[in-house]
């Protein structure tokens, strides 16, 4: 189906999707504010979907801001730089920014106050006269990932014109998850640096047509943006419907485009490139200033926050000081939740610090939270009308349970985005979305241990390769020194008869 939509002539509508109560208002009207610097920066080595980063600094060195503390390992990685100047106070196990609490490899850094940029922080005056290999590799360089929370290296995406035959570029300002506002602010706030930096993407693809998706209860942000965007034609800023999961990528790019992304493909399939408001900041950053990606604006919110803000905040600052300066809570929270409330990750503490992926800090009352008791599923079909997919998570869901992952994929569990639409419209309160969110993680630990055996079995056959080669080297030198020996003697015992044969002779 299609619908009219100003600045451009129709757009798609998508399947499924559902309409929660958004509670934007809570923080859309409070500006950017500066985070004052914590006491202590915890900066994690793994901010990435990546390898983590291997660290190039040691305890006691004095670092300056943006200076690389750690370089990427892989291509999928990404370095990490200085958020501030000061002294590097240890590398070891820190709390990491995850549902588990587990410890990952951090680097602890006392800010001096100085706050001293490094020299090599510096920018370009004319960034368009880059190539596009030089763009991505000054953007790989920044450790710019995608800041809408996937965290996907954005020099990679980048780099997707040497592969795919690239056709448009589209900006993901949809900011589709309840309660978050921090795209909503910098689109409004710093429009003509958003603006750059999409261009400069753009230049890097090779591609022409750029759509700047907003959703529609963003008026003030849509309006900035076709304002700054009125000198580009080849820019189009499209107002969307408010609708989750409005801002996935492929049901976006399929939304503007009327075209859908393959099962388990890229977007770069169909000739579309996605990247987020925040992302393209960065890139403008990165260029315009040489300034790698060491802070993010996070929206801090909920009902039990005193007073809810979108905050500059500095990559590592614990979650503890964001809310401190919000005043602290009303109340103790019944859940705290890093990203949206429908997609966002429980967190164990508030000592886990921001990382680049960390777009908003939710601290949910109980009211909020609901928690109401999970009942058996009454075949209603709600969950198969809201999913974006088209899969059927009621199905899904009794496969999970009776243990048969193998036949959840193949009724298109892989093809889940985990938005948990299903999830938010269950009359049974089943959590669905955590059902699959299980599976996926127990089928790549299956995968794992699959590889792992197969890598073991790999490395046996090939010492075991290994130990008859060199048996057999071993043969073959034996035999050679025996020919050798045979072939010694035998010119030992001529040369022996040739001297006795005169003495016969004579005698």
């Amino acid at each position: 189906m299609i619908m009219r939509t100003e600045g451009l002539t129709r757009l798609f509508r998508i399947r499924g999707g559902v309409h929660p109560e958004d509670r934007k208002s809570l923080s859309a009207t409070c500006a950017i504010e500066n985070l004052p610097l914590p006491p202590l920066l915890h900066i994690p080595l793994q901010q990435h979907i990546g390898a983590p980063a291997e660290p190039l600094v040691r305890r006691g060195d004095l670092v300056r801001k943006g200076q690389l503390l750690a370089r990427s390992q892989g291509l999928i990685s990404a370095p990490v730089h200085a958020p501030t100047s000061g002294r590097i106070m240890g590398i070891g196990g820190y709390p990491a920014h995850h549902p588990s609490g587990l410890s990952v490899r951090t680097i602890t850094l006392k800010p001096d106050g100085f706050d001293e940029w490094h020299d090599d922080c510096e920018g370009v005056d004319d960034p368009f006269a880059l190539d596009a290999d030089e763009i991505a590799r000054r953007v790989a360089a920044a450790g710019i990932v995608g800041m809408g929370g996937a965290t996907f290296p954005s020099s990679v995406k980048l780099n997707l014109r040497n592969r795919y035959a690239l056709s448009t570029l589209v900006i993901n300002g949809a900011e589709c998850e309840p309660y978050l506002t921090c795209d909503d602010r910098l689109m409004q706030e710093r429009p003509d640096d958003v603006l750059d930096g999409v261009l400069l993407m753009a230049h890097a693809l090779g591609v022409d047509d750029i759509l700047f998706a907003i959703e529609n209860n963003k008026p003030r942000a849509q309006r900035a943006m076709r304002d700054a965007a009125r000198q580009h034609r080849r820019v189009r800023v499209v107002g969307l419907p408010t609708r989750y999961p409005m801002g996935s990528e492929k049901h976006l790019v399929q939304a503007l485009t009327g075209k859908e992304t393959p099962a388990r493909g890229l977007t770069a399939d169909i000739g579309v490139v996605v990247h987020n408001v925040a992302t393209a900041t960065a890139v403008h950053d990165a260029l315009r200033h040489g300034r790698p990606l060491i802070s993010r604006v996070v929206t801090v919110t909920g009902g039990a926050i005193r007073e809810p803000r979108n905050l500059h905040v500095p990559i590592g600052t614990p979650l503890e000081h964001l809310v401190h300066y919000c005043k602290g809570f009303f109340d103790e929270p019944a859940r705290l939740i890093s990203g949206g409330p429908m997609m966002g990750q429980p967190l164990p503490s508030m000592r886990v610090p921001v990382v680049k992926g960390s777009n908003g800090l939710l601290a949910l009352t109980a009211e909020e939270v609901g928690g109401q008791q999970e009942m058996p599923c009454i075949r209603c079909s709600s969950c198969v009308h809201a999913c974006p997919c088209g899969l059927v998570p009621l199905s899904m869901a009794s496969t999970i349970r009776a243990g048969s992952l193998d036949a959840s994929v193949d009724l298109g569990l892989l093809d889940c985005i985990g938005c948990g639409s299903c999830a938010y419209v269950c009359p049974s309160h089943i959590p669905l979305v955590q059902y699959f969110n299980y599976a996926k993680g127990e089928l790549a630990a299956r995968q794992r241990a699959q590889h792992k055996q197969g890598e073991t079995k790999r490395l046996i056959e090939s010492r075991t390769q290994r130990m008859e080669a060199i048996k057999q080297a071993k043969r073959e030198a034996m035999a050679k020194r025996k020919r050798e020996m045979d072939a010694k003697k035998a010119r030992e015992a001529a040369a022996s008869a040739a001297a006795e044969s005169p003495s016969e002779v004579s005698a």
